[in-house]
């Protein structure tokens, strides 16, 4: 699954599976203790977050057919109940969130493939393109933003110091891993910043062309609200 996307694959295999056909294969399979016909829809082309809600229903079923007291019984048919409601559900809100990104893109696309740089340094930035429109009789406007944060590399000294001073190569592994994990942060707040303000409406002309993150004020790091560029900067 892209970042904020749902790819073109993944909203195929949705639109082939109906949602009373789920329900009812998935009450068939409970009743009889298999699988069965549910593998008849493609809900492993589905992406993630459904192929690991099918897994857990899965595992719940097969425990649930080894069960043989009936006070195990009623309890791996407790869980394997509540897995297939969750799988249920879980093909349910895909399947809305699909039908956002569709009404949303007759009128804006945030561009969600976005590849990290091969090295970090302390001077992060992410720069997300988009296109936008007014009305869907417009023509599109493509533009682009870059969010920058400056990461803060000054020792943290609430944490205890280790007992031995690690190698100049495992230092600097240390360092990427932590830059990396703070881009990848900055990364998926700019996206989902940038949808966001045109999910409300907001108008794309006023998108500036570089934001710098705000930083919390305790952790010195980036927080849910660091790349919301329309928020009254303090």
């Amino acid at each position: 699954m892209g970042e904020i996307n749902i790819p073109r694959d993944q909203q195929n295999a949705l639109q082939a599976i109906d949602t009373n056909e789920l329900d009812r294969l998935v009450d068939q399979a409970i009743r009889e203790e298999r699988s069965g016909d549910l593998h008849r829809l493609p809900l492993t082309s589905c992406g993630p977050y459904i192929s690991t809600k099918l897994h857990y229903f899965e595992q719940a079923l097969a425990k649930h057919h080894l069960a043989k007291a009936p006070r195990k019984r009623a309890e791996t048919e407790s869980t394997l109940r509540r897995a297939g409601s969750d799988l249920s559900f879980a093909v349910g809100a895909m399947k809305r969130r699909m039908e956002t990104e569709q009404k949303e893109a007759q009128l804006f696309i945030v561009d969600d493939q976005i590849m990290p740089p091969h090295r970090f340094s302390k001077h992060l930035s992410v720069r997300v393109s988009y296109r936008w429109r007014r009305t869907v009789g417009d023509e599109w406007t493509f533009g682009s933003v870059t969010f920058v944060h400056d990461v803060d590399l000054r020792p943290d000294y609430t944490t205890p110091a280790p007992k031995r001073k690690p190698s100049a190569a495992k230092q600097e592994q240390d360092l990427q891993n932590r830059l990396y994990q703070t881009w990848e942060y900055l990364m998926r707040g700019a996206l989902y910043s940038v949808r966001d303000y045109f999910g409300e409406g907001g108008d794309g002309d006023k998108i500036p062309d570089t934001f710098q993150a705000t930083v919390d004020s305790h952790s010195r790091g980036l927080n849910n609200y660091s790349t919301q560029f329309w928020r009254q900067q303090p």
